[in-house]
């Protein structure tokens, strides 16, 4: 049997067989896709998991107040290793004591002064995430990749939807379903990269230092990079409002002039929208809440044009009787 790899055209007639082999060769084609994909981003996983690891602070287990009194330590303890030295060197070069005393003080003093330039300039900085189970870091990689994988993939996926969707669609329908399947991606990726670029680093950062002289503050890898993805994803998601509120003006449920009236109502809900993705704290929902807001008034925008060119048209059509009737006369 033929396999159907093409949008249909919505004269076209198929049956129940034919539809069900075009569906089962673009769930292949999707699922050829996102293997391939994930082959590659497991294959540059170190990539991905550095690109992850971008928000996290240079210092994670130690925090600020933390990292200060190791470094009071390093130094008190060089100075004390210096003086050490000093005091050996000293006697190294006393008459009083014989050659063989001398140069066991020499060797001292060389090794006091030795330990004091092996102690590192700066306290040790964690910029890795640690794991606890056995497997968690295979496992962690493999969700990496495969979130990743899902990422690129994303138009590849739509695309294909859309192809299996289109016979339904009428010529008017196909118009405005088109824009839609490639908006759609594009403010998902914007989504994603706002989140990465904006809203991670000052998130992370403020989570992981909040209160961490009173904690030893360690990264788990899983929870980590499940709270970056979910974020992105969450915001990737957020970002499809204008599309959500397109939709719903064209079954008639809302307008222009309805966001415009109930603007307080739609603020408190994306408030809660903003408090409700991952990492509910007061930097974070704020830098999750002003995009959609942003959004929303983009799609005030948007709407009150639509409904101009709508009544425009409307007022085209209801004058076409007039002038036909002016033209028969």
């Amino acid at each position: 049997m033929t396999k159907v790899l093409r949008p249909i055209g919505h004269e076209e007639r198929l049956s129940i067989v034919d539809h069900l082999d075009e569906l089962r060769s673009r769930l292949f084609v999707s699922l050829a896709v996102l293997v391939v994909a994930f082959g590659v981003c497991f294959w540059q996983n170190h990539a991905l998991i550095k690109i992850l690891g971008r928000a996290l602070p240079h210092v994670s287990t130690v925090g600020q107040h933390g990292l200060a009194a190791v470094q009071k330590e390093t130094a008190t303890t060089r100075h004390g290793l210096l003086q050490e030295a000093r005091g050996l060197a000293a006697l190294g070069s006393d008459p009083r004591f014989s050659a063989s005393e001398q140069a066991s003080f020499n060797s001292a003093a060389h090794g006091a002064l030795e330990a004091a330039r092996a102690l590192p300039a700066n306290a040790p900085n964690q910029e890795k995430p640690i794991t606890i189970g056995v497997g968690e870091a295979f496992t962690t990689t493999l969700t990496v990749a495969a979130y990743f994988a899902l990422l690129i993939c994303l138009p590849v996926l739509l695309y294909e939807a859309y192809a299996f969707t289109i016979p339904a669609l009428n010529p008017r329908e196909r118009r405005v379903a088109t824009p839609v399947m490639i908006a759609a991606p594009l403010l998902f990726v914007l989504g994603v990269l706002f989140a990465y670029v904006i809203v991670l680093p000052p998130a992370v950062h403020f989570l992981q230092g909040y209160n961490s002289n009173q904690f030893d503050v360690l990264v788990q890898a899983k929870a980590y990079y499940t709270f970056e993805i979910f974020t992105m994803l969450g915001i990737g998601l957020a970002f499809q409002l204008p599309l959500a509120l397109l939709a719903l003006h064209r079954l008639g449920v809302i307008t222009g002039s309805t966001l415009t009236r109930h603007w307080r109502y739609a603020t408190v809900i994306i408030a809660v929208i903003a408090a409700a993705m991952p990492g509910a704290d007061p930097v974070t929902t704020a830098l999750e809440a002003t995009p959609l807001v942003v959004l929303f008034l983009a799609s005030i925008v948007m709407l009150k044009i639509a409904d101009r060119r709508a009544a425009a048209r409307a007022a085209a059509e209801a004058n076409q009787p007039f002038d036909r009737g002016l033209e028969s006369t």
